[in-house]
């Protein structure tokens, strides 16, 4: 999957970049501070009308973003209750995007740091609301503890379908909640798996495996991710380490380097 936070100005042209160069999932987040989901629009909608990509192929995700987590750049009326909240930041979303429906909306992290506030339960029963009535196809959760989750689970009507953390190697790569994921069959989206991680891909178990199969750090830890039951987000801004990435799909690890690799740390 494509990630475009923190590319400001540059976002349309990256996305289209990434299109070209075979990703056909695009995250991204209702969330001006971090993303510019107009670009991202922009991006899909010449694209389509060019005959590069249908909407049918494209797995778009989006999110909807506490006002802890934003700028002064408001996708809602801060005012408004929660509810209402979600609903004109996902109306706001469909427009930015110039699509009629998402296959993937996300809560991007609870309101609160440690457990779940009345403002999460609000907002993820809009969320099913959108869900029940077809306009997305799956919802998720951002940023999220076990124990949070957990929580979530207990109380959803509809489950999330993914979870997207950052992933740390010194952490088992999130084991805790990968596993909770596991054992209720949702999606784990790994991020950051590459700068949160610069010192453990300098080891030498990531060393012995590039020179085994030839492969970038980049690869070895896409290739890791997806041997693990992830679905790996890159952002890269390279043409060709967008290429690359995908290509480390296609890597095929053995299972004792998968579990050096697992049990990394710096």
């Amino acid at each position: 999957m494509y990630g475009t936070a923190w590319k400001e100005e540059r976002t349309e042209r990256l996305t289209r970049l990434a299109l070209e160069a075979g990703f056909r999932a695009i995250d991204t987040a209702n969330q001006r501070k971090h993303y510019f989901e107009a670009g991202v629009g922009a991006a899909l909608g010449a694209a389509i009308a060019e005959g590069l990509v249908t909407r049918a192929e494209l797995f778009l995700q989006t999110k909807f973003t506490f006002r802890d987590g934003q700028d002064h750049r408001l996708p809602y009326d801060a005012r408004a209750a929660v509810e209402v909240q979600v609903a004109q930041s996902f109306e706001s979303s469909l427009d930015h995007l110039g699509v009629e429906y998402l296959d993937s909306y996300v809560l991007h992290g609870p309101s609160v740091g440690r457990g779940l506030a009345p403002a999460d339960h609000a907002a993820w029963r809009a969320m099913e609301a959108l869900e029940r009535s077809g306009r997305t196809r799956y919802l998720g959760v951002s940023n999220v503890t076990r124990d949070q989750l957990e929580l979530l689970l207990a109380g959803a009507s509809v489950p999330p379908a993914f979870v997207q953390n950052r992933c740390y190697a010194r952490r088992g790569w999130d084991r805790d909640v990968r596993a909770l994921c596991q054992s209720h069959g949702i999606v784990y989206q790994g991020f950051s798996l590459l700068t949160a991680n610069a010192r453990e891909l300098s080891l030498p178990a990531v060393a012995r495996v590039a020179l085994r199969t030839g492969s970038t750090p980049a690869q070895i830890v896409f290739s890791m991710a997806a041997g693990l039951g992830m679905l790996p987000l890159t952002g890269t801004s390279s043409p060709e380490h967008m290429r690359q990435d995908l290509r480390a799909l296609d890597l095929a690890l053995d299972p004792d380097e998968l579990s050096a690799l697992e049990r990394l740390s710096g």
